[in-house]
């Protein structure tokens, strides 16, 4: 017996998208489909460039090369079925294939969120501890720090996913989103979903507080050590090594909250929809372009690559 016999009468779902005007799908279409290229391009580009490079084999950058692949992983969850949508107007996923959409986003997102605390974990130690630097941020502690995000990621992802599909969806198939996400759902449910939202709010506020404790204990560190300092030139050290880090927390948590930590009775599907678009498809376009503009390893290693590039180039013909 299939999941679908086993848990729902509904067999399909119908994703009301972004906008039903015909004259707004194609210009979208075309937008969203660059942003998601230059996703694939940025964030890919980052991995293989400090894959590539030496001089970037550090921690720091071995946490930015997930972090990119944590981006390219929940933009591709989301964005290609979206465009497809908008090109074609067919707007209709399978049951299953909404349990696959809502699992891979999870778990890509979800280890997004802990990544970023180990990095500000790897940041504090930069900064305050400089001389042990490398006796803390050893080989199997970064490991841990990015195997653990990517277990927790797996393991709340399958609980989310199974929690939300055990419920019946007998009222409507008609999903007010342009793709398959816990809120859109929760409205659809004819089942008692108060212990869904519990859990969804329980997961969602447990990640959120216990990486957002990791990265403000982390940061109030750095702040404490900053003041002791007495060179400008450290604060401005301190700050460069910083900043792009806590640009991508500001993002990446401003949205994530906003969505999730809202009662379903207070969600509007239109204000949904914009904060989803933006952590959906734009946080991801934008996390290599404010690592690669602020970081100046990433900016040489660039250079060089292009330069190498030319010269290759060059040589064929």
């Amino acid at each position: 017996m299939s999941l679908v016999e086993n848990s729902t009468e509904v067999t399909e779902f119908i994703l009301t998208g972004i906008t039903d005007d015909p004259e707004l799908q194609i210009p979208l279409f075309m937008i969203f489909t660059l942003i998601y290229l230059i996703t694939l391009v940025g964030n890919l580009g980052m991995i293989m460039l400090i894959l590539r490079d030496s001089h970037l084999h550090t921690p720091m950058y071995f946490f930015l090369s997930n972090l990119s692949l944590a981006d390219v992983g929940y933009s591709t969850a989301v964005t290609p079925q979206m465009v497809a949508g908008l090109f074609i107007g067919n707007k209709v996923i399978s049951y299953n294939a909404c349990a696959a959409q809502i699992f891979s986003f999870a778990v890509f997102f979800k280890v997004e969120n802990f990544l970023l605390a180990s990095m500000a974990y790897d940041r504090h130690a930069a900064v305050c501890k400089p001389l042990h630097y490398t006796t803390i941020m050893t080989t199997r502690v970064c490991a841990c720090l990015i195997i653990g995000p990517y277990v927790l990621g797996f393991l709340q992802a399958s609980i989310h996913t199974g929690d939300i599909f055990s419920l019946s969806f007998c009222r409507s198939n008609v999903m007010d989103h342009f793709f398959c996400d816990v809120p859109p759902l929760l409205t659809l449910s004819c089942s008692d979903n108060y212990i869904s939202e519990m859990v969804l709010f329980v997961l969602v506020g447990i990640n959120a507080l216990f990486s957002i404790l990791v990265i403000l204990i982390s940061y109030l560190l750095i702040l404490i050590t900053v003041l002791r300092m007495h060179s400008s030139k450290g604060h401005q050290k301190a700050f460069s090594t910083c900043a792009s880090h806590l640009t991508a927390i500001s993002m990446y948590y401003g949205t994530g909250i906003f969505m999730y930590l809202q009662p379903s009775s207070s969600h509007s599907m239109h204000t949904d929809k914009i904060a989803s678009v933006f952590y959906a498809i734009v946080i991801p376009v934008l996390n290599p372009l404010v690592y690669s503009l602020r970081n100046k390893d990433i900016k040489t290693a660039f250079k060089k690559a292009c330069g190498k590039a030319k010269y290759f180039i060059g040589f064929i013909f």
